[in-house]
């Protein structure tokens, strides 16, 4: 196919910014700085690294936009991306380039639209609400069982802050850890 044009090549390059915009691993790894102090400025770049990917190699399939993107998150960020996500994003992104060179614009502005509609709904948090109500009901537990044996602070400290050995510690398989009283 035909390189896009001038025009075209902007809508493109609103089309990736959006879809990366939205992909919550890529915001989770800018807002937690896993790229380091240049986290936002390098997401920035992912943009008109993969439009120039696109531009420089001709019938790009979707695996090869997948690997791009994951090297780049792995180089860039010290992210290996494994919640199935990115096959979404390169299927996107491949589609909207598609769009592109066939000159349906106007789908291509509207999958832009929904995906501005999606970021300003919310961004993706990095701590789910589900662990905050579990850490309550853990503390209530932790003080009720404490009750008996002595002061409810030893207990509710335990739980604010880890013991300083951390080979005391044992990990059980189901993910909790199991925190023993020194003798």
């Amino acid at each position: 196919m035909a390189p896009l044009t001038s025009s075209t090549r902007e809508l493109f390059i609103s089309a990736i910014r959006a879809v990366l915009e939205t992909w919550p691993v890529l915001q989770i790894a800018v807002d937690n700085g896993f790229g380091g102090a240049y986290s936002q400025q390098k997401a920035e770049w992912m943009v008109d690294a993969l439009q120039q990917y696109f531009n420089n190699n001709d019938d790009l399939q979707q695996d090869e936009v997948e690997d791009f993107i994951s090297d780049l998150m792995n180089n860039e960020f010290d992210t290996v991306v494994d919640d199935g996500s990115l096959p979404q994003v390169a299927q996107k992104v491949c589609l909207m380039f598609q769009q592109c060179q066939q000159g349906k614009l106007t789908e291509v502005r509207e999958q832009i639209s929904l995906l501005a509609q999606k970021k300003s709904a919310g961004r993706a948090k990095v701590t789910p609400t589900d662990d905050d109500e579990e850490e309550s009901e853990n503390e209530e537990a932790m003080e009720c069982d404490g009750a008996g044996e002595g002061p409810s602070v030893n207990s509710t400290a335990v739980m604010e802050k880890p013991p300083p050995q951390v080979a005391s510690n044992e990990e059980e398989d189901d993910g909790w850890t199991v925190v023993r009283r020194k003798k």
